[in-house]
């Protein structure tokens, strides 16, 4: 992996990290709700679904963490491995999510942009 495959694993890291808190945490804030879907309308009976996806958003960025480390611990195979499984994973969220609602376009593509981009570089 080069340096542009690794600076945006660490930007596609830090997004998922942010996004895990407001959606298993602050939901309930109708800034939250709007940053999020676009709107501020509560959902209270979704709050167990959210909670459990924030909680992917986590062990998705703690992947890219893993991968990351290792990379630069002496075991180059095993953390392009995990960062290219990470990296599908993620675009194939961004795809899904933008697939189930269009007007999500914002969050897909910060979903999916930047991995997209670690498995652009990383090929080159």
């Amino acid at each position: 992996m080069n340096a542009v495959s690794e600076v945006f694993a660490m930007l596609a890291a830090a997004i998922h990290l942010i996004v895990w808190p407001l959606e298993s945490f602050l939901y309930g804030h109708p800034r939250v709700r709007f940053l999020l879907t676009g709107s501020t309308a509560d959902a209270p009976e979704v709050r167990l679904w959210r909670f459990n996806v924030g909680f992917y958003n986590l062990f998705l960025a703690l992947g890219l963490v893993a991968g990351l480390v290792l990379l630069h611990t002496g075991h180059a195979t095993a953390g392009r491995a995990v960062i290219t499984y990470i990296s599908a994973f993620m675009i194939a969220g961004g795809v899904t999510l933008f697939a189930s609602e269009p007007k999500l376009w914002r969050g897909a593509l910060g979903q999916a942009v930047p991995p997209v981009i670690v498995l652009l570089a990383a090929a080159f």
